[in-house]
């Protein structure tokens, strides 16, 4: 009987096996790496439940109060516009009629809700196959003493171009609650292509929507804290 060929382990299997992240500086110099749990950084991808989660998340956006008027609610004069007969013209009752211009509109849109709903399971699962893929794809950076920074938005410009975030790339910024007020946090408001949130409410759309994921070491020690995977 033939024994089975042993499997190579090429370089991009390895990476995506190895449960770190690197540790970079504010000057884009790498410190170190970090270790990542594997109950959040290393979930089976579901492609379907990505699709479903970011098609509710999309339709909650939607505030659904579009509205159009319909002929009784058009502020138009009630009189009979015309008579009845002998004009050689349709008989009409009044200019709200939906057939004039500045008339009603028939079978117009209504307010109504778009929420859908996904169980809290399913939004946690899909968190942790984003946050999975953008490790496997080497995509998770930290950074360290984000202290120091004043807030400029020059210097964020700069700190995110030795991070290898340039302007064609759409990073998200992931800080923790004590640093909430931080200077950094407001200098990163004028730059377009960079969001920030809080660790406590990153949602899997917006790590889907981003290319780099960049978490402060207070932030990330914090989310893992928070998500219950502190040793």
């Amino acid at each position: 009987m033939a024994t089975p060929k042993s499997k190579t382990i090429t370089k991009k299997e390895v990476v995506a096996t190895n449960m770190s992240a690197k540790l970079y500086t504010v000057d884009g110099v790498e410190a170190g790496v970090v270790e990542l749990p594997e109950g959040i950084f290393n979930v089976n991808c579901s492609e379907r439940l990505l699709a479903q989660y970011v098609r509710v998340y999309l339709a909650n956006q939607r505030q659904g109060t579009h509205k159009t008027k319909k002929r009784g609610e058009v502020n138009a004069s009630t009189r009979k516009i015309y008579k009845q007969k002998g004009t050689g013209r349709a008989r009409h009752g009044a200019k709200s009629a939906p057939t004039f211009v500045g008339g009603g509109v028939a079978f117009g849109v209504e307010p109504q809700s778009y929420t859908l709903r996904l169980s809290k399971k399913q939004r946690q699962k899909a968190l942790y196959t984003s946050l999975s893929l953008k490790r496997k794809e080497d995509m998770v950076m930290i950074l360290k003493n984000t202290d120091t920074l004043k807030g400029k938005t020059k210097e964020m410009n700069e700190m995110l171009s030795k991070c290898g975030v340039t302007m064609k790339t759409k990073a998200l910024f992931v800080f923790g609650n004590k640093e909430n007020e931080a200077p950094f946090i407001l200098g990163l408001r004028n730059i377009t292509h960079v969001r920030s949130t809080d660790c406590h409410l990153l949602n899997a759309y917006e790590v889907l929507n981003a290319r780099k994921l960049l978490f402060t070491q207070e932030g990330l020690n914090e989310f893992i804290t928070f998500r219950g995977f502190a040793k």
